[in-house]
């Protein structure tokens, strides 16, 4: 007999990812083995809200994928986030694998880590300096972080640092930037006012969901009664079968 589903407090939560974690994570796994391959396409495998699903060998699939064609884009709030869901360990290796970085307005250890992947970069600075008698200006050469963390921390919104990889035969002279993206909003706006909404193709309700769920459930009952009826006709297979004892 299956087990009787304990209906949920806040029906809502469902549209939470936490109760599709488990499935989107057993298919993002299923098509990684499939596309992660030689002779494949060319694919872009893209997770967003990264951290809410759960993929074992991450670190191999970043390493690996590059040489098979396949481009991996990680989408995460905040690497303390990443920390939590996968743990530091694993975390540290996602993160420092990852060859180009885009990056909004974060704070805090992810802005102070950002900071230093973009590096350093010299920087004229001049000192002046004022006494009673004389007045004296010095001029030096200095090493400076490219990008500090309180720039990230107090960026604006389409804003945007970052570092990308490059190819031997294909260098990249700046490879870290700090670039903000200009909209035309009056174009965007006409745009948006001239799209037509998608066409209804039925009504759902919680009634037809609860019919499909029960039937659903009823299918799953059958395939258990018929596979057991099988092992039991079947003396190699009637070990299987576990008898509780009352």
């Amino acid at each position: 007999m299956l087990p009787e589903m304990t209906p949920l407090k806040n029906p809502d939560s469902l549209r939470s990812s936490y109760w599709y974690g488990a499935v989107i994570s057993l298919y993002a796994t299923r098509l990684i083995k499939q596309v992660n391959m030689k002779g494949k396409l060319k694919s872009s495998l893209i997770f967003d809200e990264f951290p809410t699903i759960f993929l074992n060998n991450i670190d191999g699939l970043i390493a690996t994928a590059r040489s098979n064609k396949v481009a991996t884009t990680l989408g995460v709030q905040d690497a303390s986030q990443l920390r939590k869901d996968y743990g530091k360990e694993l975390a540290e290796v996602i993160v420092n694998i990852t060859g180009n970085v885009i990056s909004g307005q974060v704070s805090g250890d992810t802005a102070k880590h950002l900071s230093e992947r973009f590096g350093k970069i010299q920087q004229d600075r001049t000192t002046l300096s004022l006494n009673r008698t004389d007045t004296s200006i010095s001029k030096s050469i200095q090493l400076e972080l490219a990008i500090p963390a309180s720039k990230i921390s107090s960026m604006s919104s389409g804003e945007f640092v970052g570092v990308v990889a490059d190819n031997p035969d294909q260098p990249i002279d700046l490879k870290a930037f700090h670039n903000r993206i200009s909209n035309d909003h009056q174009t965007l706006s006409a745009e948006s006012a001239g799209y037509k909404p998608i066409p209804v193709v039925r009504q759902i309700n919680g009634q037809i969901i609860k019919k499909v769920f029960e039937q659903i459930k009823d299918d799953v009952r059958e395939i258990i009664e018929t596979e057991i009826a099988n092992i039991k006709q079947d003396p190699a297979l009637t070990h299987l079968l576990v008898v509780k004892k009352k």
